[in-house]
């Protein structure tokens, strides 16, 4: 039988694992409502009682060790445990919730108009969904499952590939009084929308254009934002075939040419492995899986 007693103190594995995700100890003090030499403090001791050095510290600055980042990651996951039974416990006979997280375009122009369906088979579960651009802490945000898009590496979550993305020029079917380009070379003379972080360089090449990447004008920094625009009429724009689809669906956009740039990144399903234990995260994750089975994907 394990004996509890010997166990290091709770108050200072939070801090501990605050200061690892943050590699800083002032952001965790924040974070926990301590100061930084409280935190210092608690570190230190931790580090004592188990024989380990678990940050490497140059001056200000702190490096979490091998050792440290293993220990991190099994508090981590004890404490997501907990969450999880505390959730279940005070849950009771309340309406059961599931907080999903996901990238504000995805969120907006492929996941929202499709929850409808989730929410008819399931009409007494209270589903959140928090559209955001940053790294979701499933703990403090109260968060049980994720969508994102990347490269697949979200150390200590689950991770599932869900589909493949592929980038082709969309435009409103007004746009210069319908009078569309017929070939890729004429196309660039019109205005070219721009997305941060995805830039037509790599259509050009594949459409065996020589063009350099367009400069001036506005750049977006979302991309349902850059789809809403060509629609509008602002211009053509490099679209991502999950965002634009529904557009293309109700002839607000429509495709310009058979020439489609695969995505580097794709879309990737995220959670803490514990959460599974809740019937309402494993509802979800079928019925997604589902979903994406339905695309047909792009050619």
């Amino acid at each position: 039988m394990t004996d509890f007693r010997h166990l290091p103190n709770l108050a200072a594995l939070r801090a501990f694992e605050a200061a690892s995700r943050h590699q800083n100890f002032s952001r965790a003090a924040e974070e926990i409502h301590l100061t930084h030499g409280a935190i210092s403090h608690q570190v230190r001791a931790l580090e004592q009682e188990l024989g380990l050095q678990l940050f490497v510290r140059n001056g200000k600055k702190i490096a979490i060790t091998e050792d440290g980042q293993r220990f991190a990651q099994v508090i981590r996951d004890s404490l997501q445990q907990i969450a999880v039974v505390v959730d279940a416990l005070k849950g009771g006979n309340k309406q059961k919730r599931l907080a999903i997280t996901a990238l504000p375009s995805f969120a907006a122009r492929w996941l929202s108009p499709r929850l409808g369906r989730f929410i008819e088979q399931y009409p007494d579960l209270e589903v959140s969904l928090q559209s955001s651009n940053h790294l979701t802490d499933f703990v403090k945000e109260s968060v049980d499952i994720g969508i994102r898009f990347g490269f697949g590496h979200y150390p200590g979550l689950q991770c599932e590939h869900l589909m493949d993305d592929a980038y082709y020029p969309v435009v409103s079917p007004r746009f210069n009084g319908g009078d569309l380009p017929g070939t890729p070379h004429d196309m660039v003379q019109f205005p070219l929308l721009r997305c941060a972080m995805e830039p037509w360089e790599p259509w050009f090449r594949l459409a065996n254009l020589d063009n350099l990447e367009p400069t001036g004008g506005l750049v977006f920094q979302d991309s349902s934002m850059l789809a809403r625009a060509a629609a509008d009429g602002q211009g053509i724009a490099l679209g991502r075939h999950a965002i634009v689809q529904s557009d293309l669906a109700s002839g607000q956009l429509v495709r310009l040419f058979d020439i489609a740039l695969p995505c580097p990144s794709s879309y990737y399903l995220v959670y803490p492995a514990i959460v599974l234990e809740k019937p309402q995260v494993r509802a979800f994750r079928s019925w997604l899986l589902q979903e994406i089975k339905k695309d047909t994907g792009v050619n």
